[in-house]
């Protein structure tokens, strides 16, 4: 069998099992069973495969039909133009997040300290840090797990980060940063099960904010004033539909008039907010 045939069959098993786009995900296997890329899969289409490719890639068909995110089959994800290494103990990075990063970049001034809570896989923390020339970036995560992978990422990918265990803000001291980043986990528990089957294989802890997903970002714009500079920037992502509920969180003297920033969908996707630099925040 070629490996034209051993596509074509390939994505067929996966139309059959309702994983989307089939035939892409047929190519980015086979492109990483081979350990070529897609160029490669598509100037040679008629050469047969060696037998213990065949069965590798067998494998991670059948593990793709039962659920399991490409990314997690290949151990990557591309995002802001980095190759970042994810396992089931960290979220997948998104490309609605990469409007949190550009967001983030074009606030961030040389010699900055910026702070990533939830880092998670270490994406923001690493993009930020890699295009933000003169800043100090750390990045905080709840899971050690996770942490890890965001070490291990930022290793591989030589960017200075500064990481920490703790629970959102906590790890941080009063008043440290010009700049506070986050994607915290936004989808609503009550849905959960309306969800795509593959996202039942992430970590709930980075995807669900509560009954009404806005748990987590409320905690945020409470602490968050403790750890920021005034005048500092406070951005964050944020679920569908989610704005008038944050609007009504920052009608607090701590906060300036905050900014929403929509995605390509047209959709709010990131919330800027500044410290209030006439208002000082009293800790809980």
């Amino acid at each position: 069998m070629n490996l034209e045939e051993t596509l074509c069959k390939a994505a067929a098993t996966l139309r059959s099992h309702r994983v989307e786009v089939p035939e892409l995900t047929a190519r980015v296997l086979l492109a990483h069973a081979l350990e070529r890329d897609q160029s490669w899969l598509a100037a040679h289409s008629d050469e047969p495969i060696a037998e213990d490719r065949r069965q590798g890639y067998a494998e991670m068909i059948r593990t793709r039909c039962e659920g399991i995110p490409t990314q997690y089959i290949c151990g990557y994800q591309e995002f802001f133009e980095l190759a970042i290494h994810v396992t089931p103990d960290v979220l997948i990075p998104r490309p609605e997040t990469e409007h949190l990063v550009e967001a983030a970049i074009a606030r961030v001034r040389p010699g900055d300290r910026v702070a990533d809570i939830g880092t998670g896989s270490g994406a923001i923390a690493i993009a930020v840090a890699r295009n933000s020339p003169g800043s100090v970036i750390s990045a905080s995560d709840l899971s050690s797990r996770a942490l890890r992978v965001a070490a291990a990422n930022a290793t591989r990918l030589e960017s200075s980060v500064q990481f920490c265990q703790g629970d959102l803000a906590g790890p941080f001291r009063q008043g440290s940063f010009d700049v506070v980043v986050s994607n915290p986990p936004y989808v609503p528990r009550k849905d959960m099960g309306g969800l795509q089957r593959e996202l039942r294989h992430e970590p709930s802890i980075a995807l669900f904010g509560g009954e009404d997903g806005l748990r987590i970002v409320g905690r945020l714009v409470h602490d968050a004033p403790r750890i920021l500079k005034p005048g500092g920037w406070f951005l964050a992502e944020i679920g569908f539909n989610s704005r008038p509920a944050i609007e009504a969180m920052l009608r607090r003297p701590e906060w300036a008039q905050p900014e929403f920033l929509k995605d390509l969908a047209g959709i709010d996707r990131v919330v800027a907010v500044r410290r209030s630099s006439s208002s000082l925040h009293r800790d809980a």
